[in-house]
């Protein structure tokens, strides 16, 4: 009774084992796709930015030269002449489909 007793213990404490290690590797490959998922959103973003940097620098040429401020600055002064509030209302909301 006591050997039954003994492995029944034993076989109990294999699983609770093989049951945390899996909940390890659960955890593990949660991160791993987190991480996936976060490279691929910055990656994303990256070359957004790229992209309408480069709209910027095409329009506008002297762009290039200025520093993050004064283009800053420059699009602030653009989006208070007449007409631009109206224009930007009209632009698609971020998500929706053109």
């Amino acid at each position: 009774m006591h050997k039954d007793h003994t492995a029944q213990a034993k076989q109990k404490k294999d699983e609770r084992e093989e049951v945390l290690k899996e909940i390890r590797q659960l955890e593990n490959r949660q991160k791993i796709l987190e991480n996936k998922q976060r490279n691929e959103e910055r990656k994303a973003r990256t070359r957004r930015l790229i992209e309408r940097g480069a709209v910027l620098e095409g329009i506008f040429p002297l762009a290039a030269d200025l520093s993050g401020v004064e283009v800053k600055a420059f699009l602030i002064a653009l989006s208070h002449l007449p007409g631009a509030a109206e224009l930007a209302a009209k632009l698609p909301k971020s998500g929706d489909k053109p």
